[in-house]
């Protein structure tokens, strides 16, 4: 069976291995690391030793490792990770592309370990976030859920002041910043601990990483940044050219996402989004969601932009134009990678029939699709008739419909599906 030994190192321009380590070392003959680790160990190394860079993509280098198996399937391969290589590192990596093999791990501490201990800050709270070669959503989960430690790993795109940026944006300024450049490395370790607004400011030097913290006098107020309602007041909104009936009603909004049963779903579709109130009332209640809005009209964009940065919900994705052109340009692109599993039609244009042929065509058995219908006078689209029509010509099973008035609005009619099985 082929076998790795995965070992740990610091930043220190001399690493530190305790005698069983240098021993795997002096007997070891194939080895293998990042272009930074070769050069820190390069003196440890035996006479003789064959390195692989650990390079991207990285199918080429498990060929190389796979290469070497396939001569020497006893001779194990010695890699030097950085920190722990357990604590999203490459041992993973090896477990994933290579179930099969044996694994041993000699870690050190991870950066964010050592960053709390330059901070003499107890760390084990801390809710852990890899921002390294990763998009957003784990941190905006992480401040929606109003974590009070946050350990984050950078890379060269998500800075520190990038990472602030993002956070005054969406109103969580409530967060004090660490940040620890080169740790490990006694002469070029640096910590520094800052407000988010200079942090916004500064450039730092890589590797770093860094610890969010709440500030103590931080109280969870009416008022307060830290306050997230179960129901946000319609008045909070921007409008749509101030036009209070375009907007789904609090209460509504609420019954809404019981009906698209959001606790186990993983991506919902806005469709017809407006002003973006049920993607925002979704984010905040169940920031484990990807949501994505679609809205015909361009002026919306800005307006959802607006109300997501006003109730510190980032990470909704925004597109504009008629839903059945946008989502042909997806499929061009690539079919989405995660169907949506809940869709909520909050508007459709005449064109529910096309939206709903096109929902039943990528969403999985058992997504379920929902859809507001209003009884009003003047409104000459039956909308509830057309969803009638198009769930029994596509043959998507209905649940019992829920209606609802509030105070003199006019009447509203929840409307579910379900994806059946094909």
């Amino acid at each position: 069976m082929c076998k790795f030994i995965v070992i740990g190192i610091s930043d220190a321009p001399q690493p530190f291995f305790p005698p069983e380590v240098l021993s795997i070392i002096r007997q070891g003959r194939v080895f293998s690391g990042g272009k930074r680790h070769h050069e820190l160990v390069a003196p440890s190394l035996p006479e003789g030793a064959v390195w692989t860079d650990i390079t991207v993509p990285l199918d080429g280098v498990f060929e190389q490792y796979a290469s070497h198996f396939a001569l020497h399937p006893s001779l194990p391969v010695i890699v030097f990770a950085s920190g722990d290589p357990l604590f999203f590192g490459f041992a993973n990596t090896i477990r994933r592309m290579m179930p099969e093999a044996e694994v041993q791990v000699f870690p050190t501490f991870n950066s964010l370990q050592l960053l709390a201990h330059r901070l003499l800050m107890p760390y084990h709270d801390m809710r852990i976030v890899s921002l390294t070669g990763r998009p957003w959503p784990a941190f905006d989960r992480a401040l929606i859920e109003r974590a009070a430690m946050i350990g984050v790993l950078t890379d060269r795109e998500h800075t520190p002041a990038a990472i602030a940026r993002r956070m005054l944006g969406y109103g969580y300024a409530h967060y004090t910043m660490h940040v620890g450049e080169h740790l490990g490395n006694p002469g070029s370790e640096h910590v520094s601990t800052l407000t988010l607004e200079e942090a916004a400011a500064s450039t730092f030097a890589q590797p770093n990483c860094l610890i969010l913290n709440t500030h103590h006098s931080s109280l969870i107020t009416h008022h307060s940044s830290l306050y997230k309602p179960f129901g946000i007041p319609d008045a909070d909104f921007a409008l749509l050219d101030g036009r209070e009936k375009m907007i789904t009603k609090m209460p509504i909004r609420l019954l809404t996402l019981q009906a698209l049963d959001l606790p186990r779903r993983h991506v919902l579709w806005d469709i017809g989004a407006c002003t973006g109130s049920v993607s925002i009332e979704a984010r905040l209640s169940f920031p484990h969601l990807l949501i994505e809005a679609f809205e015909v009209r361009p002026e919306c964009e800005a307006i959802i932009s607006e109300n997501m940065r006003r109730h510190g919900a980032p990470g909704i994705g925004i597109h504009i134009g008629d839903f059945r052109s946008v989502y042909c340009d997806m499929i061009a692109v690539n079919r989405p990678a995660t169907p949506p599993d809940a869709a909520f039609i909050g508007g459709h244009g005449g064109h529910l029939k096309d939206i709903m042929r096109i929902l039943k065509d990528i969403m999985q058995p058992g997504a379920v699709v929902v859809m507001n219908s209003v009884k009003a006078p003047r409104v000459t689209t039956d909308s509830h008739r057309l969803w009638d029509e198009a769930c029994q010509e596509l043959g998507l099973p209905q649940e019992p419909p829920l209606h609802i008035q509030l105070n003199d609005h006019h009447p509203i009619t929840i409307l579910k599906c379900t994806i059946p099985r094909k």
